[in-house]
């Protein structure tokens, strides 16, 4: 073996220098490396399940699409967003407390950067409505072959949904607002959907109107006021109120079985309360899947919870909800102070009139009711300062309307010719009652000739004209009331009695009476005994069946018979099908409890067609 060659080192004197300038070099190239964690760490934005990923700002606002055309949102992707202006932002979804380096590892360096500080949590609000609403769902998805069919159905119709969610963007919002102050489910803000696809002037054959479909004795029932000027089943607001009632009641009724309550307010409660009696008698389950039902009904409820499941994940079924509706109030309330014109209050606000009556559905005339409600929806971009100026107007200002003097040989019909009108809206106009005459060089309110309304207005306003003309010549007759009548002046007038009148009309008989009310009349006004029938509907779109109710008040003089032993008169009442004792309470004004014992009934559930109960109402005359 051949001995080693030695190495040849450097002089010592050579390493110094050589190490001070690898030295800088070595700095260098540690910085470059832990810069990108202390800038990831600084820069990530906890972004919420509901957000697009590419949010960042103070106001969540989507720097990069800020300035761009939304894209279509697909609501059934709650995580889905549009592509984020940074790829690497849109593409993290860790906080930095998730980081290995610590939540406050670069807090010094986020102080310069935009947007919340790092370590605070960013809560994004929901893209759409459709995201708040799936939050709020409560019933139950069931594996039902009905559900399956209507999902299929509306799968295949996406014209249908866009249509309907249209017609939705104006009430939604409030609806689900609604909803959630009473703490109920939020699919009931779809029943509007399979009631009538979110159409206001929605009419059916069985003379139920509005969003929710009430039929006008169940709306009367909950409040909706029906007159001349307005009709309460078409106002969102008040439809609205009135069907939640509806619905709690039916809720509590059925202890606490959303999907009966639900059953119940389309094909009525007594209908499902035999149901159940028969499934219990033939010791089966009492649920919604196993109680024999109309068809209709059968239908009406999986037609709920497919809607539910389609907005629960539209993209499943290959639907792309377009447009979205945005989670903000759509219209704003404001007071008119009185009965005002609502061609002056749109020209005012800056919007059509077609526009305005869009918001409110509920008046049919060129004029508010002058019995309220004071009220109007606004467009909410179009409410600044207008309730001020409402306030300022003279009464002329406000009714926009024109004066004429009654010439000799002159009749209603021929003056409303003139002005494009009917004799019942001059009447109206001018407080004039059926009987009343014309009086010479009186002088007369009239419409202002520019007053157009909306066709579909026009065709609401028809619909009350002609019930109101085939009440005079047939089965009812209508009075109007007027200012200073009393329902025991009326009553007398007619031959008949106070509380007769008050339950055909639905109605206490010590409420105050209120200048433009209907009351309905029997045709032969001398009626020494009153037969009150409020008919059961069959229907073949979604309308409430309010029940069958037939009373029979006994009036031999115009007066009635009360014994000793109870306070108030005595009334006949003949159960007919689809009643309940609570809904036979509720017209005659008494306690569910009073019923129970005047009839000494044990059971609530023991009622048939054609049993008599008795009643004793109170009346002030």
């Amino acid at each position: 073996m051949s001995p080693a060659k030695p190495i040849c080192l450097p002089p010592r004197a050579l390493f110094l220098p050589l190490a001070l300038a690898l030295m800088p070099l070595l700095f260098l190239g540690g910085c470059a490396i832990r810069a990108p964690q202390a800038r990831t760490a600084s820069t990530r934005t906890p972004v919420s399940p509901l957000a697009p990923a590419g949010i960042a700002g103070p106001n969540g606002a989507d720097l990069a699409a800020a300035n761009s055309p939304p894209p279509a949102i697909n609501v059934g992707a709650p995580g889905s967003s549009a592509p984020a202006a940074d790829s690497t932002a849109a593409g993290s979804s860790v906080t930095d407390a998730d980081h290995p380096s610590g939540g406050n590892a670069a807090a010094g360096a986020s102080a310069n950067l935009p947007g919340p500080p790092a370590d605070s949590l960013v809560t994004a609000k929901a893209t759409d409505l459709f995201a708040r609403i799936r939050k709020g769902f409560k019933l139950q998805d069931v594996d039902e072959p009905a559900i399956d069919s209507q999902v299929n159905w509306f799968a295949n119709h996406p014209d249908f949904l866009d249509r309907t969610w249209t017609r939705a963007q104006p009430w939604l919002y409030y609806i689900v607002g609604q909803l959630e102050q009473r703490n109920m489910p939020r699919e009931l803000a779809l029943l509007p959907v399979i009631e009538s696809a979110f159409e206001p002037y929605a009419y059916s054959r069985a003379s139920a109107s509005g969003l929710w479909q009430f039929i006008s004795d169940t709306g009367r029932r909950f409040g909706l006021k029906q007159d001349w000027w307005y009709d309460g089943r078409r106002d969102p607001i008040a439809a609205t109120g009135a069907a939640l009632d509806y619905l709690q009641a039916l809720h509590d009724e059925f202890n606490g079985d959303w999907l009966l309550a639900i059953a119940a307010y389309n094909c009525g409660e007594l209908t499902v309360e035999r149901a159940i009696q028969r499934n219990q008698r033939l010791h089966r389950p009492t649920d919604f899947w196993h109680l024999r039902l109309p068809a209709e009904t059968r239908s009406y409820v999986p037609e709920l919870l497919a809607m539910r499941r389609l907005v629960a994940d539209p993209a499943r079924y290959g639907l792309e909800f377009n447009p979205t509706i945005p989670d903000a109030p759509y219209f704003v309330v404001i007071d008119t102070g009185g009965q005002i014109s609502l061609k002056v209050v749109a020209d005012i606000a800056g919007i059509s009139i077609g526009d305005l009556y869009e918001l409110n559905p509920g008046f049919h005339r060129p004029w508010t009711d002058p019995t309220g409600p004071f009220r109007l929806l606004v467009p909410a971009d179009a409410a600044e300062g207008l309730q001020q100026t409402l306030a300022q107007l003279t009464p002329d200002q406000r009714m926009n309307l024109g004066h004429y003097t009654v010439q000799r040989h002159d009749t209603l019909a021929r003056i409303a010719r003139a002005y494009e009108t009917t004799p019942e809206e001059l009447r109206e106009l001018n407080g004039l009652s059926a009987r009343e005459r014309l009086v010479v060089d009186a002088d007369l309110r009239v419409p202002a000739p520019d007053i157009q309304l909306p066709e579909e207005v026009e065709r609401a306003a028809r619909l009350v004209d002609r019930s109101v003309r085939y009440g005079a010549r047939g089965r009812t007759r209508v009075h109007i009331v007027r200012r200073g009548d009393t329902l025991y002046a009326i009553a007398r007038s007619m031959g008949t009695s106070v509380h007769t009148l008050a339950v055909l009309n639905g109605i206490n008989p010590r409420d105050a009476l209120h200048a433009g009310q209907r009351l309905r009349l029997r045709a032969g006004s001398r009626i020494a005994r009153a037969r009150v029938h409020v008919r059961r509907h069959s229907r073949a779109s979604h309308a409430h069946r309010a029940g069958g109710l037939v009373a029979t008040a006994d009036a031999a003089d115009g007066t009635d018979r009360a014994p000793t032993a109870h306070s108030g008169h005595r009334l006949k009442y003949v159960v007919r099908r689809g009643d309940t004792l609570y809904r036979i309470a509720q017209v005659l004004k008494v306690t569910v409890h009073e019923l129970l014992t005047w009839n000494k009934v044990d059971d609530a559930r023991s009622l048939h067609p054609g049993q008599v109960l008795v009643a004793f109402v109170k009346t002030q005359s």
